[in-house]
C-alpha cells in the first residue's frame, strides 16, 4: 500500500470518527502459579487488568475503553481450572463456559446453570469465555451474574492478606463492579447441589438476535414439597439494573402455595412491579420491565413443569 493510500485511509476514519481497533500498549505477564498473579497485582495495582477468556477485556481494549498498562493473563494457572462436585458444585474461575455447559456434575448439580449457559453468546465464545471472567466482569445485561445471584452461591476471593468468601447478594456492588480489590483475584464460585426431587429450574431472556446481550432475562428455581407445595424459590433479573436484582419478596409470599396460573401470574408481577430498568437504544425501560414480568411467568411455568416431572 502506497504512502498515499495509507493517508487517504487514516483521513477518512478520522471523517467518519470510527473507533480505534487496536489495544493500547501493555505489558503482558503470564504467571503459573496463584502467588506469582497475587504478587503481580499488588505489584501494578489498579494499572493492572487481569485477563481469562478475554471474551469481553479484548474487545473493551480494542475500543479504548479501558487503557491498563499491564495484563495479567491466569489462563496458565492449573488450579483456576478445577471444577468439582463435592458437597458443593465448584467452579474454578478459568473453567470454560463451553466446559461447563458439557459437564454432567454441573448438569445435575445444578440445572439452571446447565440452561442457561447455552444461551450465552455464540459456541465461539463460550469456548473462550470464562465462567469467573463473566461472574467478575459483572456485566448486568449478562446471564451467569443473574444465575449466580439466583442460586445464592459464594464467590471465594484471594489476596495478598489470605481468602475470604462472599455471597453473590454482596458480590455484585455497581456497574461492572464487584467485591474483588484491585489486589484481589477472584478464584472460584461454589453454588449449592439442588435437592434430588422436587428441583425444577429455567432461565430465558429476549435478544434482538440470538447471542446478542439480552433486553432482560429472567433466573428461576423452585424446589416442591411431596405434595406439590413451593418449598423455596429464587428468581432474579439481568438486563433491568446496574446489577443483577432478585425478587426476594414476592418469591417469599411463594412459600407453602401451589404453582396454578392464577398464583403464577400473581408472582410474576410483584417481581417486576419495583424494578425500574435504563433505557437506551435497544429499549425503553417500559420495555423491560414488561418483558421481565413476562419472563418470570414463563420461567415460574418451566421451573414448575420441571419440578413436578421428578417429585
Amino acid at each position: 500500500m502506497s504512502a498515499c493510500a495509507r493517508h487517504k485511509g487514516q483521513d477518512e476514519r478520522e471523517r467518519l470518527r470510527l473507533p480505534p481497533v487496536k489495544s493500547p500498549p501493555f505489558e503482558y505477564f503470564a504467571p503459573r502459579s496463584l502467588d506469582e498473579a497475587l504478587a503481580l497485582l499488588q505489584e501494578h495495582g489498579d494499572e493492572a487488568k487481569v485477563l481469562a477468556g478475554g471474551q469481553s477485556l479484548i474487545p473493551i481494549l480494542a475500543l479504548r475503553l479501558a487503557h491498563p498498562a499491564v495484563l495479567i493473563d491466569i489462563g496458565g494457572i492449573d488450579t483456576l481450572g478445577e471444577l468439582s462436585r463435592n458437597g458443593v458444585l465448584t467452579i474454578g474461575a478459568t473453567v470454560t463456559q463451553r466446559r461447563a455447559e458439557r459437564s454432567a456434575d454441573v448438569a445435575s448439580a445444578s440445572p439452571l446453570i446447565a440452561d442457561a449457559l447455552p444461551q450465552v453468546a455464540h459456541p465461539q465464545i463460550r469456548n473462550r469465555g470464562t465462567v469467573g471472567g463473566s461472574v467478575a466482569h459483572a456485566d448486568p445485561a449478562a446471564e451467569l451474574p443473574a444465575v449466580m445471584l439466583a442460586l445464592d452461591a459464594v464467590m471465594t476471593i484471594r489476596g495478598a492478606t489470605g481468602t475470604r468468601t462472599v455471597a453473590a447478594a454482596d458480590f455484585f456492588q455497581s456497574y461492572l463492579e464487584t467485591a474483588v480489590g484491585i489486589d484481589e483475584l477472584l478464584i472460584d464460585v461454589r453454588v449449592p447441589i439442588v435437592a434430588a426431587t422436587g428441583v425444577g429450574a429455567s432461565f430465558q431472556e429476549i435478544s434482538r438476535r440470538h447471542g446478542d446481550f439480552a433486553l432482560a432475562g429472567a433466573a428461576t428455581q423452585i424446589e416442591l414439597d411431596g405434595d406439590g407445595r413451593v418449598r423455596a424459590a429464587s428468581i432474579a433479573f439481568c438486563g433491568v439494573a446496574s446489577t443483577p436484582v432478585r425478587a426476594d419478596a414476592a418469591t417469599a409470599s411463594l412459600v407453602g402455595r401451589a404453582l396454578d396460573d392464577a398464583t403464577i401470574a400473581e408472582i410474576a408481577r410483584l417481581a417486576a412491579a419495583d424494578l425500574d430498568p435504563p433505557a437506551d437504544v435497544h429499549a425503553t425501560g417500559a420495555y423491560r420491565k414488561h418483558i421481565a414480568g413476562v419472563l418470570a411467568s414463563r420461567t415460574l411455568k418451566v421451573a414448575n413443569a420441571n419440578a413436578r416431572g421428578n417429585l
